[in-house]
């Protein structure tokens, strides 16, 4: 039915609530390959820097995407290795940019057949799927995308109201 699933990961433990959903999915559908996405904000680093200092301040710039890059990379590898250790066929990737964008390019480019994450059950997918898809054409995923609510993790600190 499916033969690749697409997990975006934020790095948070609600994000990680949808790993086992995607275990079951792909053991009971015989998917071929899991492909778990990270994509880190892109750096917006902005300063009045004298002309003569332009080169050092590239230099500066790179360096800080490059950190980003490595740190964005750390979290999705160990995901990535902690699935290849129960069995599953895994590619990782990590990206800088717009997290939307970002998602449903790497979906698009990849062929996935599924895209599988989280939600907090609040304003944030709803933002996300119903303003910043429809405003944009070439963000829509040419696939099904299928959403996990999961409230612990937020719940557990909000008090009850009665």
């Amino acid at each position: 039915m499916y033969k690749k699933i697409l997990v975006p990961l934020d790095g948070s433990k609600l994000a990680e609530c949808v790993l086992p959903h995607v275990e079951n999915i792909a053991t009971g559908c015989s998917v071929g390959e899991v492909i778990i996405l990270r994509v880190c904000e892109s750096l917006s680093i902005i300063a009045d820097y004298p002309e003569g200092k332009n080169k050092t301040w590239d230099k500066h710039v790179e360096r800080m995407t490059t950190n980003a890059q490595q740190q964005c990379d750390l979290y999705i590898y160990d995901v990535e290795k902690s699935l290849k250790d129960k069995g599953f066929k895994v590619k990782a990737e990590s990206r800088l940019g717009k997290p939307a964008e970002e998602i449903v390019d790497c979906a698009n480019k990849n062929k996935v057949d599924l895209i599988v994450m989280a939600s907090h059950g609040r304003s944030g997918v709803n933002r996300w799927a119903m303003e910043v898809w429809p405003t944009r054409s070439c963000v829509l995923p040419a696939c099904p995308c299928c959403w996990s609510k999961h409230r612990g993790v937020w719940q557990a600190s909000k008090k009850p109201s009665y």
